[in-house]
């Protein structure tokens, strides 16, 4: 793949899917010749809590390990040649093992929350983190101001990862809610691109469009920059065939009365993008989507080949719409 347009790339990102499709941009600009600076990732923190004491910042370690191959591809989450004594001692005290924390996942935790108490910034230390892992695609926390996700049940208001993890996703959801969004501060180097007249795309990850972009898009500053924003923004859909490849999507739409399907996750995104990334299996959905430029590929992302794919499709669509020669 050769001969895109070059300027800076904004992705927003989270969970799993996320982590994917950023990899598969580094090399797709890669093989535009073009730098991996190039590329900024803009990470969800609404799943982030505390948890031991420590800080954990789930959907940027989750960035964090992808990019630096140090993820654990088999189990899709934490890094990779994992050990577990920390755990198994903790069980041995009765102490809360609902969140599972590998002994090498524990030592970010650590290192982050040491430094974060020291008075660095969420942005500072993932910046760190990134250059000690080797990773040249720009990592950015979303904001460094506390952006908490919640979701309300039956049994009342719980915490997103208390949810997500420690009930397995099962309670019924009623409502989302992302405590301090509206306060919060955007990350300025995201403001920036946005604001940037060279910025080249913004490519919305296959990623949760509730849980994981919700909370990025819930900061009111971020949400007017990206609807002013001059360079084409495409989202790749994270449902294939009324599924998704993994995670509470559907289950979480569906309660909330939302269409759970491709077209449905590009329906919310009105008023913020021009071009959508689907399945082929979901082709037949474009013709409900035409005000989009949209493009059908298989984006079922299980090979690195598979993510620079996916990553090269979404690209190529933008470069398209900003030439003007996608057709209606």
């Amino acid at each position: 793949m050769t001969g895109g347009r070059r300027g800076t790339v904004l992705a927003l990102s989270g969970g799993v899917g996320g982590a994917k499709l950023a990899l598969g941009l580094v090399h797709a600009l890669a093989a535009e010749g073009a730098p991996a600076a190039d590329l900024l990732v803009l990470a969800n923190t609404g799943d982030d809590f505390e948890h031991l004491g420590l800080h954990i910042s789930p959907d940027i370690d989750t960035l964090l390990y992808a990019l630096s191959g140090r993820d654990d591809a088999q189990r899709g989450w934490g890094r990779a040649d994992e050990t577990w004594h920390f755990m198994a001692a903790l069980r041995e005290l009765g102490g809360q093992d609902w969140f599972q924390l590998g002994d090498r996942d524990l030592a970010l935790h650590v290192e982050r929350t040491r430094r974060l108490r020291a008075g660095e910034t969420l942005s500072e230390v993932t910046g760190a983190v990134s250059a000690k892992f080797g990773i040249d695609a720009r990592v950015l926390a979303m904001t460094d101001d506390p952006v908490r996700t919640r979701v309300e049940c039956a049994q009342g208001w719980m915490g997103f990862q208390e949810w997500f993890v420690g009930a397995r996703c099962e309670p019924v959801v009623r409502s989302l809610d992302f405590a301090g969004a509206q306060a919060a501060r955007p990350n300025p180097h995201a403001m920036e691109a946005l604001a940037d007249p060279g910025l080249r795309a913004v490519i919305i990850c296959p990623s949760n469009p509730l849980l994981s972009i919700g909370p990025i898009l819930a900061m009111p500053a971020l949400r007017e920059a990206l609807a002013a924003c001059r360079a084409p923004v495409v989202a790749v859909s994270p449902i294939i065939a009324g599924q998704a490849v993994r995670g509470p999507t559907v289950k979480l739409m569906g309660e909330l009365g939302l269409p759970a399907t491709a077209a449905g996750v590009a329906q919310g995104y009105a008023g913020l993008i021009g071009g959508y990334v689907l399945d082929e299996a979901d082709a037949h959905a474009a013709a409900a989507l035409p005000h989009l430029a949209t493009v059908a590929l298989p984006t079922l992302m299980t090979t690195l080949q598979d993510r620079i794919h996916v990553a090269g499709a979404a690209l190529a669509l933008a470069d398209r719409m900003a030439v003007g020669r996608v057709e209606a």
